[in-house]
């Protein structure tokens, strides 16, 4: 599968003033409304992009989405741009300093998890089928069970069957929005672009 990022070639939509567009979730907050518009659900076909948001899936557990998006741009800062081949090679010293840093979620088993999930994508790279192939093997599945089992022996962590799920529908392999979402016609014809 290619790895390229669909995002950078979409338009910023201007729809943060229309109040009868119906979307997924409720919410009048101008940031999560692009979120919704433009970003979940879209197809994410790159290793690094599909790190990132199964690392901050893992960091929202427990937490509302918000909060996660919110936080996101000291995520990239503090995880250098989650590039695995970086995060995989943090110590103790990085976790310190993440654990200091009050921009992100501040929670020693998440972020140690993010480390190990680089480290595991690193071995998948190398020995087995990479995350970017793994992960859209699940097109359009029902649940994120057998892809959290097969990421938890690959030595992932916080990928549990609900945190998977939901990188599925932001990473756009299940198209997560309701029937009556307004940009869910242009999210599936996005998905279907995708080469199987």
């Amino acid at each position: 599968m290619p790895r390229r990022d669909l995002r950078s070639a979409r338009p910023r939509l201007d729809t943060g003033c229309v109040p009868d567009l119906i979307r997924c979730w409720p919410t009048d907050d101008p940031a999560y409304i692009a979120y919704h518009d433009e970003e979940w659900g879209r197809p994410v076909l790159d290793e690094r992009g599909l790190y990132e948001r199964l690392c901050l899936e893992g960091f929202q557990a427990g937490l509302a989405w918000i909060t996660i998006l919110r936080k996101r741009e000291a995520f990239r800062r503090g995880f250098a741009g989650f590039e695995p081949e970086r995060v995989a090679r943090f110590g103790d010293r990085d976790v310190d300093r993440l654990l200091g840093d009050a921009g992100i979620v501040r929670h020693r088993g998440k972020i140690e998890a993010a480390i190990a999930n680089a480290q595991a994508t690193l071995t998948r790279r190398q020995t087995e089928t990479p995350l970017d192939r793994l992960m859209w093997e699940y097109r359009d599945a029902t649940d994120g069970k057998e892809l959290s089992k097969r990421l938890r022996a690959a030595g992932f962590r916080f990928v549990g069957p609900t945190t998977v799920y939901s990188s599925l529908e932001a990473c756009g392999i299940v198209n997560g929005h309701r029937a009556d979402c307004w940009v869910r016609d242009a999210v599936e014809a996005e998905r279907r672009a995708v080469p199987s």
